[in-house]
């Protein structure tokens, strides 16, 4: 990371494209945009560039640059950066490739640019560049959408083609910034974002990545963005894997690198997008209204199939709800209506008021007046090429109109993007509404910023450094270490195969054997429940002999109302996690499981049980229910468990957490630990 700041690089006053024709395209974008500052294009060969007088190098330029687009080869490029060091200059942004992304092949040059680099801010290498809107500065080597603008959002994007298509969007985003990150050798996209965070005319920031290098660091950014009122928007894409991870228990199969980074951004306050329209309505209706607190919106619409379709899309997205209207919300809208209405939220409001500005004014306005966060209308307007829109025209003066009079959020969707015109979409942002495209993207963006409303962010520690290899415990070595954290374990013995029989009679009947030293005992044969005698006991160790010379026998747990897995894994990045889910031999198969970053309150415990289906049953179902308090203790126990021993734990695996019913706990039925010895 580059010490100085970004200011002078992101907003300069002077700027030297160093190059070819690259140089010269950058020289016209600036000029095109209006850049008002000085322009110093360098090239030994030309004497002009665009219109401007050449330099034949850095050294001859009238000034220090603030920002110097480095358009040459990776060669000449790692010179023109120390270069720019030695004299002062503000920052660069280096467009060639060859570097990082060649893997071995690029990391002597790769080391070479950061030396060079020093203490300057380095945009790049194998970047596109920077646009800013608000200063009118194309650090840019080709065409682009954008205009300028007076605040807006910012784009960081890992990817410089998806940036200029970004730029050409016609959803009526105010794009303020776009910074290409490219291999963030030198300053990387966590010095970015916390630029932006700084200027206020940003409003929200967008960031399209396949990962981030320093998670801890983008965390205690990420929780100062939220505390400050600055949303971030994440549509991460690509699942590669940050290090090698071991496989042999359950747990770590559940924990893809993908789901550690849903488990971030639900941390630190981050909306997360699935999709590129999705990310462009998510951060417009981030940088416009902020978090939904409550998730309750009102919907109208003059039809009934609009309103079907609406209460469908809400009912897939759990940060989302239609509340009911009470008895004076319904008598207020009902006042301003045909007597053949039927008062709901979603609204059908027909066509009687159509064209009626006071009429469906007044209806906006008691719809607005509704206790939610947002009111929707659902408002398709036809091709103005194949249809007279004039009439539409009322329809949205009505709802600006009831908008300056409640104050209300609200925001207009159209089912179909191509329904919404640009210029219609411009004029609704100028007024105060949010113009949303598509009714799935819409609530897309609507569940993405209810979700992110109740977090509480918290930063991640830096993840523990790996010293030496790790050992796997027993089963019995395992429980023993967990019992003494104080989780519930159920009552057993090991011994060799020939005295299973015996050993068994003094714990009593029923009891479970187990193949000692086996991983997935179950899949290996190495697992006998319900055996109710010592010849049976004695007849299935036998039978285990070819797997194991140990057995361990335990107490048989019965009213179990369900089977939990509870689990830790350790990624290089993200340091420990808590893994939950459901549990016993179908984990896998039922991909029914939540993951926690460590440290964990009991609330996030009790928020993540909640939102699996195995949860369902512990908080009863169909007559049953589970002991979720005991639940909720031995989860508890397993993550101070592990954060007491962040050091040296590198997995847990408890499957299966048997659930008994309510008053009666949890048992810790099976377990791995895989630890450093220290």
């Amino acid at each position: 990371m580059a010490s100085q700041s970004l200011d002078r690089l992101l907003s300069p006053r002077s700027v030297a494209v160093v190059g070819g024709r690259v140089a010269e395209s950058v020289a016209g974008e600036l000029l095109k945009l209006g850049f008002t500052g000085d322009i110093w294009p360098v090239n030994p060969k030309r004497e002009t560039m665009a219109g401007l007088a050449c330099f034949a190098s850095l050294d001859d330029l009238p000034g220090i640059p603030d920002a110097t687009y480095i358009g040459v080869s990776r060669e000449a490029a790692v010179q023109a950066v120390r270069s720019l060091h030695v004299m002062g200059a503000g920052g660069a942004i280096c467009h060639a490739a060859g570097f990082s992304e060649l893997g071995d092949g690029g990391t002597p040059l790769n080391d070479a640019l950061i030396k060079a680099a020093g203490d300057m801010p380095v945009i790049g290498p194998n970047c596109w560049g920077v646009l800013n809107l608000l200063d009118r500065t194309a650090l840019w080597p080709d065409f682009h959408g954008c205009e300028p603008v007076d605040r807006g959002v910012a784009i960081l994007s890992q990817s410089g083609n998806m940036a200029i298509n970004f730029t050409m969007q016609t959803r009526a985003l105010p794009l303020a910034m776009v910074i290409t990150v490219g291999n963030q050798t030198v300053t990387d996209i966590n010095d970015m974002i916390e630029a932006l965070l700084a200027d206020e005319r940003i409003t929200a920031i967008g960031i399209h990545t396949e990962g981030i290098a320093d998670v801890a660091r983008f965390s205690e950014i990420a929780c100062k963005a939220h505390a400050t009122g600055k949303p971030i928007v994440a549509l991460k894409t690509g699942a590669s894997e940050k290090g090698a991870r071991a496989t042999i228990s359950h747990t770590a199969t559940l924990a893809g690198s993908d789901r550690f980074y849903d488990a971030l951004f639900a941390r630190t306050g981050v909306a997360r997008a699935r999709s590129v329209p999705a990310f462009i309505e998510t951060l417009k209706l981030m940088s416009a209204a902020g978090p939904l607190p409550s998730g309750r919106i009102t919907s109208l619409s003059c039809s009934g199939g609009e309103a079907s379709l609406m209460a469908d899309a809400v009912e897939l997205r759990p940060h989302l709800s239609l509340p009911d209207l009470s008895e004076d919300e319904q008598e207020a809208i009902r006042a301003t209506l045909n007597g053949f209405v039927d008062i709901t939220n979603p609204l059908d409001y027909h066509t009687f008021i159509w064209a009626d500005f006071e009429a469906m004014k007044q209806t906006y306005a008691a719809m607005m007046r509704v206790d939610a966060d947002m009111a929707c209308l659902i408002y398709d307007i036809p091709r103005a090429d194949r249809a007279d829109t004039a009439q539409y025209d009322i329809g949205l003066d009505a709802w600006i109109a009831a908008k300056q009079e409640t104050g209300s959020a609200a925001g207009v969707i159209a089912t179909l993007p191509e329904c919404l015109p640009e210029a219609t979409a411009t004029r609704l942002c100028e007024a105060g509404i949010t113009p949303l495209f598509g009714l799935d993207e819409a609530l897309d963006a609507m569940n993405a910023a209810a979700a992110v409303a109740d977090c509480s962010p918290r930063p991640l520690q830096s993840p523990e450094v790996a010293a030496c290899p790790a050992d796997i415990l027993t089963e019995q070595a395992s429980k023993t270490m967990l019992a003494q954290a104080g989780l519930r374990i159920p009552e057993s013995t090991s011994c060799p195969i020939p005295e299973a029989g015996s050993v068994a009679a003094g714990i009593g009947f029923p009891v479970v054997l187990k193949a000692s030293g086996v991983a997935h005992k179950t899949e290996a044969g190495g697992v006998a429940l319900n055996l109710e005698t010592s010849e049976q006991v004695q007849a299935a160790a036998d039978a285990m002999s070819a797997i194991s010379s140990d057995v361990l026998i335990e107490e048989m747990i019965t009213g179990t109302v369900c089977e939990l897995i509870v689990g830790v894994t350790r990624d290089p990045q993200f340091g420990l996690a808590l893994v939950i889910g459901a549990g016993g031999i179908l984990t896998e198969l039922l991909d029914d499981s939540a993951i926690i970053l460590l440290p964990a309150s009991r609330t996030d415990i009790a928020a993540a049980l909640e939102t699996l289906k195995v949860g369902r049953l512990i908080n009863g179902y169909r007559g049953k229910a589970g002991d979720l308090a005991a639940t909720l203790d031995a989860v508890e126990t397993v993550a101070r468990f592990a954060t007491d021993n962040a050091t040296t734990l590198e997995e847990l695996d408890i499957n299966p957490l048997m659930v008994l019913a309510p008053g009666k706990g949890a048992i810790a039925a099976d377990a791995l630990i895989r630890i450093r010895q220290i």
